[in-house]
């Protein structure tokens, strides 16, 4: 049965499936058609969110285990309410004490059968993975390492020790494993497995493996066969390496059952048409919906007064594209500076090995990997190596965004390196294997770029109006017209029909109401531009900054 209206719940050992059970009869009561569960197989002990699974094979424990999973999908039932359960497929958590197939793979190496689980460079590292877990660089750590038995102990941290090497003196030990503890800083540098955004606690499983997608999914499949669940959400699919080819395993898997994908649409992007789902977890609706709601003259208007109030520098929040760039910049040169180097070295592999590409330094290809992603203009383009690109791949990366690459070098023969790093990551130079590896890292790394520069740092920069600052916002253009909202509404009635519409969740920053009370603003932009200058003048403790001062009395607006 297709969802009319889903109520989500946040599992977690202060709230099992036990008190949810309880709460059935007034969320029935509600009007809603399902209960929309968060992550529900096993984590990390004590998680609260329950994305940092450690094994797919199991409900968890401290949510009453499969047992109360199936009990309260049977109160469900009794009250007419079916269970939508949020799954996540990009990444699995990395402790190794908890995550047993992790803790195989660093006990045994890439000759371990659950090596080809983890999206791990082992070459970069020299056969060991880089464990960023030590509070400071190794030599200090040394005296708080301790060898018991089989196992490696930092605090209340345990690592597996390789074979034969428990007995050697802890330098060499260190040495004979395969994996590498260093200092946390290392992982926005040294790091070579892939990770959730900057998250290295998250480490990125190749679900693209047939063998993985089975693992990770039959008790989830099993589930929905028993009639315990109705329908998935999809945790962060542009994580994945082929995001589609993933859609289409999993709805052959399910029988086509009822699946969304929390997939974050910038502008006037659409869903590709090719995705076997019934549409987004809904925040390309909850723009449109916010944007009927904010004027767009006042809208403008407030940005000049937000201006002259704040008086914010271009790139730090006085205009937004500058805004975004210049985080971006920052986020991929610092926080996503490892994942550059893995492109970089995976495009200087390919063109050493093909005369035709060869003598691109490693230098200028690190360059145009950089100027290329800064400059994708949604989170990432859906390209498979070896075919040819479509023509929305190809506006991901155009003539536009490699001409302005191009400028950043000195000497113009060196700027074909950027030729040459767009065609692989449109997939235009084969579809060996290091070029799908490209191909595919380029794609994460750029969706990873745009969340953290965009929704993560410009949006609490720019802030002229932060009912636009949302999940899926764009507060460069924070006003929708009727025409535009009806155009919407008729394009996804017609080629969407059974998508998700939300206006909050838990991943957005403010509350419907909040931002409804802000969107406000936009019309009477004076007026609030003179309350907020009265207001700073009568407050004796002055903010940080005007920009601080502004956002905040936005928010205290929003919440009174």
């Amino acid at each position: 049965m297709t969802p009319s209206a889903t109520y989500r719940l946040q599992l977690q050992p202060d709230f099992p499936f036990a008190a949810a059970e309880k709460a059935v009869p007034y969320l029935a009561a509600l009007g809603v058609s399902h209960l929309h569960l968060s992550p529900v197989l096993e984590a990390v002990p004590g998680s609260t969110h329950g994305y940092d699974v450690v094994d797919h094979s199991r409900v968890r424990a401290e949510l009453g285990g499969e047992e109360g999973l199936r009990s309260l999908a049977s109160a469900a039932r009794e009250h007419g309410l079916g269970l939508i359960l949020d799954i996540v497929p990009n990444h699995m958590a990395a402790s190794p004490r908890h995550n047993r197939r992790l803790w195989e793979v660093l006990r045994e190496g890439a000759a371990s059968p659950y090596a080809r689980w983890f999206d791990i460079d082992w070459a970069a590292g020299g056969g060991q993975v880089l464990l960023p877990v030590l509070a400071g660089p190794l030599g200090q750590e040394l005296e708080h390492l301790a060898v018991d038995g089989e196992v490696l102990r930092y605090h209340d941290l345990e690592f597996p020790l390789r074979a034969g090497t428990a007995g050697l003196p802890l330098p060499e030990l260190l040495e004979e494993q395969h994996y590498r503890l260093g200092w946390w800083r290392l992982a926005r540098t040294e790091l070579n497995y892939r990770r959730f955004f900057t998250v290295p606690e998250l480490i990125g499983v190749r679900v693209e493996h047939p063998e993985v997608f089975e693992d990770t999914h039959a008790k989830v499949l099993e589930l929905l066969r028993d009639g315990v669940l109705d329908g998935l959400r999809i945790d962060h699919p542009d994580g994945l390496a082929a995001p589609a080819a993933y859609l289409e395993r999993l709805n052959e898997a399910t029988g086509g059952r009822w699946t969304v994908v929390e997939k974050i649409l910038t502008g006037d992007e659409h869903l590709p048409a090719e995705w076997a789902v019934a549409g987004t977890t809904g925040y390309d609706a909850l723009r449109r919906i916010d944007g009927l709601f904010t004027d767009p003259s006042g809208a403008a208007e407030l940005v000049g007064r937000y201006r002259e109030f704040a008086g914010p520098p271009g790139d730090r929040g006085g205009d937004w594209s500058a805004t975004v760039r210049r985080a971006a910049y920052r986020v991929v040169t610092h926080e996503l500076a490892a994942e550059t180097a893995w492109l970089t070295r995976l495009a200087s592999a390919i063109c050493d090995r093909d005369p035709a590409l060869r003598d691109h330094a490693p230098w200028a290809l690190r360059t145009a990997v950089r100027e290329l992603l800064v400059r994708v203009p949604v989170y990432r383009p859906y390209v498979t190596a070896g075919e040819p690109p479509t023509r929305i791949a190809e506006e991901t990366l155009t003539d536009e965004a490699v001409r302005d690459a191009k400028a950043v070098f000195s000497v113009p023969e060196e700027a074909a390196a950027v030729d040459v790093v767009r065609d692989l990551a449109l997939g235009r130079l084969g579809g060996g294997e290091e070029q799908a590896a490209f191909c595919a890292r380029f794609a994460q790394t750029a969706s990873a770029l745009h969340a953290k520069s965009a929704e993560d740092t410009a949006f609490y920069r720019y802030v002229p109006l932060i009912s636009a600052t949302e999940v899926g916002g764009e507060p460069g253009q924070p006003a929708v017209s009727p025409r535009e909202f009806h155009s919407f509404a008729a394009r996804i009635a017609r080629d969407w029909p059974a998508t998700g519409t939300v206006l909050t969740t838990h991943d957005t920053k403010r509350s419907a109401d909040v931002r409804a009370r802000i969107a406000v603003l936009s019309q009477c932009p004076e007026r609030w531009a003179a309350l907020v200058t009265e207001l700073t003048a009568a407050t004796p403790v002055a903010a940080p900054d005007p920009q601080l001062a502004w956002t905040a009395w936005q928010s205290a607006y929003g919440c009174a």
